[in-house]
């Protein structure tokens, strides 16, 4: 296999930049699909949101889940509802520092899918139910 087993190229790869790797293509992906992009990987105590889009006068609030294989449930699925909660709260930190409401503003909660060595990309629109 040469000088470098996989494992040990795969082990120079931090989580964060595979996560960077894959927001960056959902990221690409929503774009391609008409959303603007306005930030990633907003933290607050609460916790993070991976991407967040404008579509049309709404805004979109991204988690971005990856699973190299289905054996154990596919991707969407590891957005249990704990973590529901903390984007809930997080987008609501969000909104509020932007100068907008959560009883005004048009947003929703969707989730990227991303799935095998294909990357088989799996957008799911408001996958999060809000509260």
């Amino acid at each position: 296999m040469g000088l470098f087993s996989r494992k040990a190229i795969t082990d120079r790869i931090t989580r964060k930049q595979i996560g960077d790797h894959y927001e960056a293509l959902a990221k690409r992906y929503l774009s391609r699909q008409g959303l603007s992009y306005i930030t990633a990987n907003f933290t607050t105590k609460f916790g993070e949101i991976d991407l967040i889009m404008k579509h049309h006068q709404t805004i979109v609030f991204v988690e971005v889940k990856y699973r190299k294989q289905s054996h154990y449930g596919h991707a969407a699925e590891m957005v249990t509802p704990q973590k529901m909660r903390k984007l809930y709260k997080t987008a609501n930190v969000w909104l509020m520092k932007q100068g907008l409401s959560v009883h005004t503003t048009d947003f929703r909660f969707d989730v990227i899918a991303i799935q095998g060595e294909e990357n088989n990309i799996d957008w799911i629109q408001n996958a999060i139910t809000q509260g």
